[in-house]
């Protein structure tokens, strides 16, 4: 028996973690330099910055025990139960659930998990075709945890998967990481943007990562995303500016970096965890259900447990 997963991100981890743990033989293979998907940090100075998820929240009971072992291991801390809200120059409160975070970033979440699993880094898979196959190499189940666009580009386009994954739009974002002199701006954990044509999130990065770097990370509406998809790093000046203008931050800052997320979400949610059909290719990813971390880690973690079921 043999199992392929496409996409070392949460889901792809969580999924292999489950077959591995049931003594099936499992290979990760990622196009990427290291296990995280859209958990992914930039380091800067040798200093993590989240550009991905800007924290996650805990609901399921077995994520819970999950994030309980991060936390033994200081990867994972509790950061804040209220967001703000920026709201045409007011600034209101948004109680909720508990958001936590990672003081070595989110990729060191997925890092942990994957602990012991055979990863291929660095390995981009061009196509999977039935049988089910893996550029021509044959497998059990072959499992691809990534955005619905992305599992469209390697899909055979006769497989039934194919269908599962089209005609769902997906929204984009670009997130800029900005570094200052020094921290002026009032206490913030994160704000959530309403109505505003740039931003759509702020999250002080110093204050989830604990060290109080004078770091932002702001999150763009996705017309701003597909108007500078070609050319990430030209919508700096803009983003910098409406952060300014929001924080009330005269400074310029020192570093800027612009990432592009051209699958940050689905606009649709599904109401089923995971696919897996009959002929054997499983999809998983934060997409199937509300797009969260916790969403990703259960929808990995139940798709690697129907595979064991199906193998046997």
């Amino acid at each position: 028996m043999s199992v392929v997963v496409v996409g070392a991100g949460l889901a792809g981890v969580a999924c292999a973690r489950e077959v591995a743990d049931a003594g099936i033989p499992v290979r990760v293979l990622d196009r990427g330099r290291a296990p995280g998907g859209r958990m992914a940090s930039r380091c800067h100075d040798g200093r993590p910055i989240d550009t991905g998820a800007a924290y996650f929240t805990v609901r399921d009971p077995e994520f819970a025990e999950v994030v309980a072992d991060w936390r033994t291991a200081g990867l994972a801390r509790p950061w804040t139960s209220e967001l703000a809200v920026l709201d045409h120059g007011e600034r209101l409160r948004a109680p909720g659930p508990m958001r936590w975070a990672a003081p070595r970033g989110l990729c060191s979440l997925v890092a942990a998990l994957a602990e012991g699993l055979p990863l291929e880094l660095g390995h981009e898979v061009k196509r999977v075709t039935s049988g089910p196959t893996v550029d021509g190499e044959p497998a059990d189940v072959v499992v691809l945890a990534m955005p619905d666009p992305q599992a469209l580009r390697v899909l055979d386009p006769g497989l039934g998967a194919v269908a599962l994954a089209s005609g769902r739009p997906w929204r984009p974002v670009l997130a800029v990481a900005a570094e200052y002199a020094e921290r002026t701006w009032a206490e913030l954990p994160a704000a959530f943007v309403n109505d505003h044509p740039v931003l759509s999130l702020i999250a002080d990065d110093g204050a989830r990562r604990g060290d109080d770097a004078p770091v932002l990370v702001a999150h763009t509406v996705s017309d701003v995303a597909r108007r500078f998809d070609e050319q990430p790093e030209e919508a700096v000046p803009l983003v910098v500016e409406a952060v300014g203008e929001l924080l009330g931050i005269t400074a310029r800052p020192v570093w800027t970096h612009a990432h592009r997320w051209r699958f940050a979400s689905p606009e649709q949610d599904r109401d089923v965890p995971f696919h897996l059909g009959a002929d054997g290719i499983g999809l998983a990813g934060d997409g199937w259900g509300s797009s969260r971390i916790e969403t990703a880690w259960r929808s990995g973690s139940l798709l690697g447990r129907e595979v064991v079921r199906r193998l046997g």
